[in-house]
């Protein structure tokens, strides 16, 4: 069955929105710029990743850039016009939350890159599940030769996934490196052909629509807390998962759990909660020996 294409663009978007049954996909659409991220489109695509957030029927966000490219960065052209220090601090914790918020989607995200892909196009990247790039694409960090520092993921996360040594290379130097490299330093998934991008990207959401996508969501969960935290607890994250997988299988069942029955006795104060408040409410309260 052939799902049809929602489709919300203006002439002269900055942005482009689709959806397709439970997919949604997000264009950067500045092309004569690289699709540098501008405060317009910087908004724009806030605003995108919220409304795919909020979107119970989403399961696949999709990031690309128009024109043969995925994105330049920030725009430096309006960088001065940012303001004093405490604006750009102010700024730059926008832009954080910006890919904190995507990082943390409980859909599956995947970045189509074609092209370019430096500074905050990089970190786009960075904070998406999947990356599937041509072999023409290109990418790094290049801010140290304008004399600025990344802001939201280029030292950050880029540490986190590929190690220091080779994230102080990147930034300290500021090389443009092969596609493939990404891929080889684990920055990347897989590298296409040119000209087969939306091929690879087709094919690679039709096989995770396969898949149960509440399974996807927890795995997502517990990988992305689990890596921040050390190994014990991050084991706690995957006990946790497992039981919760157990329960929307269908093995919800525990003999000695509440079962809604607490709340249900809270809304009517049904004996259960009046036993539990008048046993507990004034409990050690009194005559306490470490006051």
């Amino acid at each position: 069955m052939n799902v049809p294409v929602k489709s919300e663009a203006k002439t002269g978007d900055v942005l482009l929105y689709s959806e397709q049954g439970d997919l949604a996909t997000i264009t950067l659409n500045r092309p004569k710029a690289v699709n540098a991220l501008s405060i317009e489109l910087s908004d724009r695509f806030v605003e995108a990743v919220e409304r795919v957030r909020r979107a119970r029927h989403i399961n696949i966000l999709v990031i690309r850039g128009s024109g043969g490219n995925f994105c330049a960065g920030d725009d430096l052209k309006e960088i001065p016009s940012w303001g004093n220090a405490n604006d750009f601090f102010h700024r730059v914790r926008y832009y954080q939350n910006m890919a904190n918020q995507l990082e943390e989607l409980d859909k599956v995200t995947v970045s189509a890159v074609d092209g370019i892909a430096v500074g905050g196009g990089l970190e786009i990247t960075m904070a998406c599940d999947f990356v599937v790039a041509t072999e023409r694409s290109t990418w790094g960090m290049p801010e140290i030769d304008t004399g600025i520092t990344p802001g939201w993921g280029g030292t950050t996360r880029m540490a986190r996934l590929i190690g220091r040594r080779w994230t102080k290379e990147i930034n300290m130097i500021g090389a443009l490196h092969p596609a493939r490299r990404a891929v080889r330093l684990g920055l990347w998934n897989k590298v296409v052909a040119d000209g087969t991008l939306d091929k690879a990207v087709d094919e690679l959401v039709a096989m995770l629509q396969t898949k149960n996508m509440q399974t996807l969501r927890q795995m997502k969960f517990i990988i992305n807390k689990g890596v921040e935290a050390d190994l014990h607890t991050a084991q706690g994250f995957e006990v946790l998962s497992s039981a919760l997988a157990a329960a929307v299988n269908g093995w919800w069942q525990v003999p000695d759990a509440d079962s809604g029955v607490g709340l249900k006795n809270f809304a009517s104060k049904g004996e259960l909660w009046q036993k539990r408040r008048s046993t507990a409410k004034h409990f050690w309260v009194e005559n306490r020996g470490d006051e």
